[in-house]
């Protein structure tokens, strides 16, 4: 949920009114995931959706890396702008939900193309030499700081990272947070203070950490 959401919902709704149409298939996802989780909140939804289809586009990336599917939204919005003989290896451990991102991909244009994976990914960083063009975190943040570590080298010059929820509901200007907020200041850290990297933090909904490997 962004702060708009919660605290101007008419500013939110001329956002809306005001970005690129949302495609007919991530329409019904959105609708389904609604009607059949218990925690729909977690879905990207229509603004941040257009936003990772735009970087995406702008990147024309040929591997794109998503850690964290839940129903699959994000990943469909980012393989808008992958390459024709593109992959994208989206990651997740929750048996439960899975018959819905796999609904979903089956149904897209991208279906060939799209690796859905239920395996941990800190499992799958260790034990893969692929390169990314384009990265996007959104899973457990207790992980995060080792997700970063882990995927840092899996990213090339040019590369982008994309990190989700990095404002933590605004926990992150606590002083003493529990221990993802923890880790969700960490990771900004580290970001900010990592030479390799430029970055910037995005307030889009629950705010996005927007990396770019020197």
């Amino acid at each position: 949920m962004s702060y708009f959401e919660e605290l101007h919902p008419e500013m939110d709704r001329y956002l809306e009114d005001t970005a690129s149409a949302e495609p007919e298939i991530l329409k019904r996802l959105r609708k389904e995931t609604f009607q059949k989780t218990t925690q729909p909140h977690m879905i990207s939804g229509y603004l941040q959706g257009r936003f990772l289809s735009l970087i995406s586009k702008m990147i024309s990336p040929k591997n794109i890396l998503e850690i964290g599917t839940f129903t699959g939204y994000a990943a469909l919005c980012l393989a808008e702008g992958l390459q024709r003989d593109g992959k994208l290896t989206t990651l997740d451990v929750n048996e439960d939900l899975a018959y819905l991102p796999q609904k979903y991909f089956a149904q897209s244009e991208w279906a060939s193309q799209i690796d859905f994976k239920l395996q941990d990914a800190k499992e799958f960083l260790k034990n893969s030499s692929e390169t990314f063009d384009l990265i996007f975190i959104d899973a457990d943040k207790e992980n995060y700081h080792e997700y970063l570590q882990l995927v840092k080298p899996r990213m090339k010059s040019g590369s982008v990272l994309m990190i989700d929820n990095v404002l933590w509901y605004g926990k992150v200007l606590d002083e003493k947070g529990n221990k993802q907020t923890e880790q969700i200041k960490l990771v900004n850290k580290l970001v900010a203070e990592d030479a390799d990297f430029e970055n910037v933090i995005l307030p889009l909904r629950d705010g996005v950490h927007l990396v770019r490997k020197i």
